[in-house]
């Protein structure tokens, strides 16, 4: 069975009604992601940046997996799939799909402020004075600007071993993940779904583009494959 990489950001979460900070000029909810996104935001206000993830867990709760998700997991019928995805959500795995690689974390989950390897699955608010086994701090299992990305060599090691990969909800300016597709060998074919695409950074020949949202593009570029 061919191997097929699917590298997904924020667009592909937006139309199931999660918003990301790039949609407001630097604000994520009104907040400059500098105050709930980095280690300064953290030790200058935890209690802030644990209610801001408070209210993205929760509203994650209320969204479900839209058509680019389940298209996605259903390609797992045709292709051996591995998702690699910017976002924190789990609507990849509701959708069905069974290999996920979060590389900037997980919002359902909570780690030790003082110890990364300590993570718990977490449905509920973390609070001040959640503490772990350590007697550290909880805090959301997120990677925040300025953090090592740890997950990273994984995802590269998956792109260059794949035979096909799908680029969709990402403007591929943001790195590391822009840099993914640069590992992808020679003979694989990518598709790049973006409804205005930038073309302003280097792409590689062949590279084939579809100037759709997630949700239309991802079962148009499926489509494609499996009929060559």
């Amino acid at each position: 069975m061919q191997k097929l990489v699917v590298l997904t950001g924020a667009g592909v979460s937006a139309e199931s009604g999660l918003k990301t900070f790039r949609d407001a000029g630097g604000l994520w909810e009104g907040h400059d992601v500098m105050q709930v996104a980095s280690p300064e935001g953290w030790n200058a206000d935890q209690e802030l940046v644990l209610q801001f993830y408070n209210e993205r867990r929760r509203q994650l709760k209320t969204a479900s997996p839209n058509k680019a998700h389940l298209a996605i997991a259903e390609a797992e019928a045709h292709y051996e799939v591995v998702v690699i995805t910017q976002n924190i959500d789990d609507l990849h795995e509701r959708a069905g799909s069974s290999r996920v690689i979060h590389i900037h974390g997980e919002l359902m989950k909570a780690r030790s402020s003082g110890n990364p390897d300590l993570v718990y699955a977490w449905e509920d608010d973390i609070k001040p004075g959640d503490l772990c086994e350590d007697n550290h701090q909880l805090r959301p299992d997120v990677v925040w600007f300025g953090e090592p990305v740890p997950l990273m060599e994984e995802a590269i090691r998956m792109v260059m071993d794949t035979d096909h990969l799908l680029i969709v909800g990402t403007s591929m300016t943001v790195y590391p993940a822009a840099s993914l597709m640069q590992y992808a060998p020679s003979h694989c074919r990518v598709f790049f779904v973006d409804p205005k695409p930038n073309l302003g950074h280097s792409l590689r020949s062949g590279l084939e583009i579809i100037s759709e949202n997630a949700t239309t593009g991802v079962p148009i570029a499926l489509e494609r494959l499996t009929r060559t």
